[in-house]
């Protein structure tokens, strides 16, 4: 059976092929090494419009999985009145949401830390809820392993959470570390943790990655000339001349 395409059926149809090899979904506080325990993880990189989707889909099968936003960055608002909305609506749907921590916004291990704990008390501002768990975005290789903690919470890249179980990923829009039903960890039974990015599923159409990149630009600037329509009579105006 030929894996299933980078689509919202296609994204259905990978989690239902690892519950049909024995696979249910666990949180990273209650994961077991040992056991077809499976982690639904996702980085939100780029668009909250579109993790809402991926999210809307997984509880519509009864999953849960932690969305982890970044607060640094040109690419969403997550203090929009929409972007919050959206993030508050996962959360009611069952997920869990952390933070996507750029290290590279801070210079040393110090700020790091203060900075870390700052980001995750302005985004529980933001969704009212606690975040407790983080992840980084881009890592540097000193960033990985161990079992360290950053700012006193859980991050994603620790050895209990890519040695201990398997790890699998979606960068670039391709499987990183091959499909994960022929991971080492799903052969041997063993608990994985599946990266997975919104932007590379969200649609009913296969794409190439950069067409869905270049999808995501345009509906962006979509996006702004509405919002700018909105604040702007000149522009408003504009537009229907």
């Amino acid at each position: 059976m030929s894996p299933p395409p980078f689509t919202l059926d296609g994204y259905r149809d990978t989690i239902r092929g690892l519950a049909a090899r024995g696979y249910a979904i666990a949180d990273f506080t209650d994961v077991s090494p040992r056991s077809r325990d499976l982690i639904l993880r996702h980085d939100i990189d780029q668009s909250i419009v579109r993790a809402h989707a991926l999210a809307t889909l997984e509880a519509s099968e009864g999953w849960k999985a932690t969305y982890f936003v970044l607060l640094r960055t040109e690419m969403y608002n997550p203090w929009s009145a929409n972007g919050a909305q959206l993030l508050r609506d996962m959360l009611r749907m069952g997920h869990r949401i952390g933070l996507h921590l750029d290290a590279t916004c801070y210079d040393d291990r110090d700020a790091l830390e203060a900075g870390a704990d700052a980001e995750c008390r302005s985004l529980q501002d933001v969704i009212g809820h606690p975040v407790d768990m983080i992840s980084f975005h881009r890592p540097a290789r000193e960033l990985l392993g161990g079992d360290r903690l950053v700012a006193g919470r859980l991050h994603t890249y620790m050895d209990r959470f890519t040695k201990e179980i398997g790890y699998s990923s979606d960068s670039r829009g391709e499987w990183r570390y091959g499909h994960p039903w022929d991971h080492d960890a799903v052969r041997a039974g063993r608990a994985l943790q599946l990266l997975t990015h919104a932007v590379w599923w969200a649609d009913q159409d296969e794409l190439s990655p950069r067409s869905r990149l270049v999808r995501l630009l345009q509906e962006n600037v979509t996006r702004l000339d509405t919002e700018l329509a909105s604040n702007s009579d000149i522009w408003k105006n504009s537009r229907s001349a």
